[in-house]
């Protein structure tokens, strides 16, 4: 049985990693779970606490686990708030990614899989010729959040070039599904809507691809399930299908049958955003035989139908 060390278990994709694990692969790996701190949230089972931002504390921690694996998806991740706080998105992310991965190179002489979340946001806003965008597509980072994310796979490129680490990076496209936060666009629209609010939001024309938080989640147990072909490599993790965010507005709002209104230009603008991204999955289908398995309708159906509970209770 291998040892696993996954980071962000309370989080929104780490959880849903952790329940899939936990159910369907108790057999094969002993995981153990990295925390920060816990506020308003049940630690997990095997629960270690660090800050990744102290180097001797993670390195101790990893030194009492011993994993063969890591997955790390700690982060923080509010792109919009990146702009105002870029010296905390760069120490959490960066430093911390960097300090985590050293200890392993360190002190685990048998290591054998890094897996990593960078994001789709490193790509930023190309231009339409390298659309759909393709892992090697150029990368225009525009936001502390996506530098610090490209930071982290630079480092990695490096230690596997220096010490043959063995790393994994997934980029995943826009992810919705989520049960503890309505922050982000798709849930908030959801309870908003629900709650018969007016619903105030940004600019109606990006373009996004949307990916259900199964699919999300699924592309790390797949690179952890095939480490022979992921290892060493960097896969797109989306549907390759566009939708703007006045669309799926729309059709959030037939869904539910809202008859509010929807006022655009209202929050806040970010200094940069991307007004078109959208992927290329093809390297993870055929490397991997990973695809989405969700259509944004049937994702749609089941994270209203979460919420309205929800609301209701």
């Amino acid at each position: 049985m291998q040892r696993l060390l996954l980071t962000g278990a309370t989080g929104f994709i780490g959880s849903h990693i952790l329940e899939r694990l936990q159910k369907e692969f108790a057999d094969q790996y002993d995981v153990f779970c990295l925390h920060r701190y816990v506020t308003g949230r049940t630690p997990t089972q095997k629960a270690e606490f660090a800050d990744l931002q102290d180097y001797f504390a993670v390195r101790m921690v990893v030194k009492n686990i011993m994993p063969d694996v890591v997955i790390h998806v700690a982060a923080q991740a509010r792109v919009a708030y990146s702009y105002n706080q870029p010296q905390d998105y760069t120490m959490a992310n960066y430093l911390g990614t960097i300090n985590l991965a050293e200890a392993c190179l360190r002190e685990v002489p048998h290591f054998k899989h890094f897996i990593y979340a960078s994001t789709s946001e490193t790509y930023g806003n190309l231009p339409k010729e390298y659309l759909p965008l393709k892992e090697t597509s150029p990368q225009h980072p525009n936001s502390p959040y996506s530098i610090s994310k490209l930071a982290c796979e630079k480092y990695l490129y490096y230690m596997n070039e220096a010490y043959e680490f063995p790393y994994t990076i997934l980029r995943p496209f826009n992810t919705y599904g989520r049960k503890r936060d309505a922050f982000y666009i798709t849930e908030r629209i959801i309870t908003e809507m629900l709650k018969n609010k007016e619903v105030r939001l940004g600019e109606p024309s990006p373009v996004r691809d949307m990916l259900y938080v199964y699919d999300h989640a699924n592309a790390y147990i797949t690179c952890l399930q095939k480490p022979k072909v992921s290892i060493g490599n960097t896969f797109n993790f989306c549907t390759g299908i566009p939708i703007t965010i006045e669309e799926l507005a729309n059709k959030i709002k037939g869904k539910i049958g809202f008859e509010g209104d929807i006022v655009w230009h209202t929050i806040p603008v970010r200094p940069l955003d991307i007004d078109v991204l959208l992927g290329d999955n093809s390297k993870a289908r055929q490397v991997l035989g990973w695809d989405a398995q969700y259509s944004l309708d049937k994702g749609l159906d089941e994270t209203i139908a979460y919420w309205r509970k929800q609301c209701h209770d």
